[in-house]
């Protein structure tokens, strides 16, 4: 009996097939992984779900026609594939442009090249953001609309150049002046660079996301639709409710307190101190070496 059982035991592990696993396999899978992940994010957030759902009926109704042999219908869908694929790239151009942008932000390059330098600097002073939550919330009080776009890795000089040009440092004054009712400036967007104000009554690209509230008027629009084309953050003050909300990553967080908007600012300041432990552990070897020489 124990002799038949490890018979069959033996004919069984000779007939299963084990593949050798190599490091480069585990490292391929979990890099298809993440990239598959990723895609399904991005399909879920954009249009493209809409247009993913459209591939699978045209797929069904391709399939039912090979099953019934229509050759007219097989034909065309034969010859539309590239034609489909040149339209697809066109319609959805923001959202691949958006994408690409992603690859190249900061962030993501210093995850994938540990060595990549990080500059000692903050993106604005302590006075900037304060002066725009000062203004923020004093505009919201008297119910004065405002659209400020805060500038991050990417520079948006194409949706600069559609307003006016101006060059002066951020004060919670100059802020209040621009959006007053009946002012020149007070209609559209500014453009916040770093310390300075350098555009003011932008135009701004409309979000077309179905699932934003219809409570919603044109300036949240513009601030979603901003976040989504950029990695820019959007503070909108509601000249209706006097409310501040915040755009960023195509999202709207609504009624923001001043404290959250002072996290969100503070979280985009880019403070960064040292490179990173590999460049750390060369230049303390340089030092040490330099001290031994001495």
């Amino acid at each position: 009996m124990e002799q038949r059982i490890s018979a069959v035991m033996g004919r069984f592990m000779t007939d299963v097939y084990l593949p050798k696993i190599n490091l480069t396999d585990i490292i391929e899978v979990l890099i298809l992984a993440y990239l598959i992940y990723h895609i399904m994010i991005w399909i879920k957030n954009t249009k493209a779900w809409m247009l993913l759902k459209g591939i699978v009926v045209l797929a069904v109704f391709v399939l039912v026609a090979f099953v019934f042999q229509m050759h007219t219908i097989l034909y065309l869908a034969k010859n539309s594939v590239t034609v489909l694929a040149i339209v697809a790239i066109v319609v959805f151009q923001p959202e691949l442009r958006r994408a690409l942008e992603k690859l190249g932000e900061r962030k993501f390059l210093t995850f994938i090249v540990p060595f990549e330098t990080k500059r000692e600097r903050v993106r604005f002073s302590e006075d900037t953001m304060e002066s725009i939550i000062d203004a923020s919330y004093n505009m919201g009080r008297v119910k004065t609309g405002a659209l400020i776009v805060v500038e991050q890795a990417i520079h948006l000089t194409e949706y600069e150049s559609t307003g006016i040009h101006m060059d002066c440092m951020v004060s919670m004054q100059v802020l209040m002046n621009i959006f007053e009712h009946n002012t020149p400036l007070h209609d559209g967007a500014i453009i916040i660079r770093g310390d300075r104000i350098v555009s003011a009554t932008c135009y701004l690209p409309l979000s077309d996301n179905m699932g934003l509230s219809k409570e919603l008027g044109t300036r949240h629009r513009a601030a979603v639709g901003m976040s989504e084309v950029s990695d820019a953050l959007v503070i909108v003050v509601s000249e209706e409710t006097g409310a501040v909300s915040v755009a960023q990553g195509g999202k709207l967080d609504r009624k923001v307190t001043r404290d959250e908007l002072r996290a969100k600012l503070t979280h985009i300041q880019d403070k960064k101190v040292e490179a990173n432990k590999f460049t750390a552990l060369w230049k303390g070897r340089q030092k040490n070496e330099k001290k031994a020489d001495e």
